[in-house]
């Protein structure tokens, strides 16, 4: 891999049209097994709710089935989101992935429940857990952090697996809790591009450095990851049409009308779409990588040199998980 820029997965499990969330799984495995020989660093997986097409709700048991079936690659969350989750929880939670898979598993907290509000009440937290984001992630760094016996709560197991915290976010409030406590920073730009570089520049002007001896995670100096879209091929043609897939699906989520991941299309994807929904769907995909290995891998470097960014997480939706595995492979190679 670049020394410059480490490459990790993230993935959220996608249920494609035919298919079942059983079968979602399996690819999973079968991409993150794929993508752990490639030689990639993290293979994250993103919490999601009431999504047709996103079988990640339950992120913590993916990160252990994908941990039981792989050897070396760390495994995390990209992330949990704390609104739908105790803290006490979580640090359980991770605390015994921990346990079972020791220096594997990373933790990526997120501040949005990941859903929309109708579900985000039937998750019954959200009006608890978004009062203070940075209050939860400092509660969460305490039950994985150093063992206590006069603690009146401890998270058994958890407590003194430091299982490292990374805080992730869509805007510059994640940043600034990131840099406050010294924690490494995720922006997702593969959905949310907008404030990228505004949000970067927030976490490292206000980080401050932290021990990791009393903070799982915490860092001598920032250490920020970017998503990104990617799809790579052997040809451009062929990266285009699988590519497809992913602009329906997010056309879908633009206007309301969430669906399982669609197969390729022949021709333009894009067409019969209004000028706003051809808009929303290029803002949210700005951040998108599809070609050759050659003109993906220039134009993760170009990123690379814009953002400053120390890892790059890849997102690849692809309708065929065979094609999802052989745009990691052909991404790792020009990497490398």
């Amino acid at each position: 891999m670049s020394t410059r820029a480490g490459l990790a997965v993230l993935d959220l499990v996608p249920v494609a049209e035919g298919r079942t969330a059983a079968e979602a799984v399996e690819e999973t495995v079968v991409a993150a097994r794929a993508a752990e020989a490639a030689g990639y660093g993290r293979y994250w997986m993103a919490e999601h709710h009431s999504f047709p097409g996103v079988a990640s709700s339950a992120t913590a048991i993916l990160v252990g089935h994908v941990a039981d079936h792989t050897s070396r690659i760390r495994v995390g969350s990209g992330g949990i989101m704390l609104p739908n989750h105790a803290p006490l929880v979580v640090a359980e939670q991770f605390g015994t992935l921990e346990t079972m898979h020791p220096g594997r598993i990373d933790l990526g907290l997120g501040r949005a429940p990941g859903t929309d509000p109708v579900t985000a009440h039937a998750l019954r937290r959200v009006e608890d857990a978004a009062v203070d984001f940075g209050s939860e992630v400092r509660q969460v760094i305490d039950y994985l952090g150093p063992v206590s016996e006069h603690a009146r709560v401890r998270a058994v197991p958890g407590e003194g697996t430091n299982v490292p915290v990374w805080v992730l976010g869509s805007s510059h409030g994640g940043a600034q809790v990131a840099g406050a406590l010294g924690l490494p920073y995720a922006f997702a730009s593969h959905f949310a591009p907008r404030m990228l570089l505004s949000a970067l520049e927030v976490y490292r002007s206000g980080f401050r450095a932290a021990d990791p001896d009393a903070r799982p995670g915490a860092l001598a100096a920032p250490r920020a990851m970017a998503a990104v879209n990617a799809v790579v091929a052997d040809t451009r043609e062929k990266a285009q049409r699988i590519w497809g897939s992913h602009l329906q699906r997010v056309r879908g989520i633009v206007t309301g009308r969430r669906a399982l991941l669609p197969p390729p299309t022949d021709g333009d994807p894009t067409a019969g779409w209004s000028p706003q929904e051809k808009a929303a769907v290029e803002q949210m995909t700005a951040v998108s990588f599809v070609g050759t290995p050659a003109e993906v891998r220039a134009g993760l470097d170009d990123f690379v040199d814009a953002t400053g960014v120390d890892e790059v997480i890849v997102a690849t939706a692809a309708y065929d998980v065979q094609d999802r595995v052989r745009s990691l492979e052909l991404l790792a190679e020009a990497w490398a």
